[in-house]
């Protein structure tokens, strides 16, 4: 019976102590948390400001009271802009060019004209939709053309006001660097040229294809 009874005492001092020696075990280190990378977007970020660089070719006419005659050359110059971005997607913005014209000696009416187109501009609103580094857009607004004309010995210069509308794609090569090719349509108002003591009322009207450099800010 004693040994029943110190077997007993036992048995409970371990059930006991069972619970305090459970304690003093070191927890478990929970396991770190599983890495999920998190995804970069590959998008470009169009808006802001940029200026550029295109040359194209032009080619048109000359048409009035004496008669039409074409006008084909190489031109080149230099652009501004600032595109913000209406959805992820949709981009809005303003730009402003420059560029020389094409001259051109022709005989209209039997009268010999040397034309040139000194300088041209557009100022245009730009509606483009972005697929990531790309976008495709559409452009219009409003152009202007200085000409001049040599003929019966004299010449006289003036300016042509009209529209200008087109199209384009842009691709971004950088975070800063993008390349374009465009299209655009320009038809301006009719204007009087007078030398030599005789006047010829002209417009001009083209075509202008280009490509061209810009660099976002």
């Amino acid at each position: 019976m004693t040994r029943v009874i110190a077997a007993l005492l036992v048995s409970s001092a371990a059930l006991v102590a069972a619970p305090a020696f459970a304690a003093d075990l070191p927890e478990p280190i929970p396991a770190a948390p599983a890495y999920e990378p998190v995804a970069q977007s590959t998008a470009f970020d169009w808006t802001g400001v940029y200026v550029g660089a295109a040359a194209g070719y032009a080619f048109g006419e000359y048409g009035g009271d004496a008669g039409d005659a074409d006008v084909e050359g190489f031109t080149g110059g230099a652009f501004v802009g600032y595109n913000m971005a209406l959805t992820p997607n949709w981009i809005a913005g303003v730009e402003a060019d420059i560029f020389a014209g094409p001259s051109e000696n022709f005989t209209v009416g039997g009268t010999s004209v040397e034309t040139e187109t000194a300088v041209f501009g557009t100022l245009r609103g730009r509606v483009g939709y972005a697929f990531d580094s790309f976008m495709v857009y559409g452009t219009g607004g409003l152009a202007l053309g200085w000409g001049e004309a040599e003929f019966n010995g004299g010449s006289d210069s003036n300016t042509h006001i009209g529209y200008v509308v087109g199209g384009g794609v842009e691709a971004a090569l950088t975070e800063n660097i993008t390349a374009r090719a465009e299209y655009l349509y320009v038809d301006t108002s009719e204007e009087s040229y007078t030398a030599g003591g005789s006047s010829v009322d002209a417009d001009l009207d083209g075509h202008l294809v280009k490509v061209g450099v810009g660099y976002k800010f």
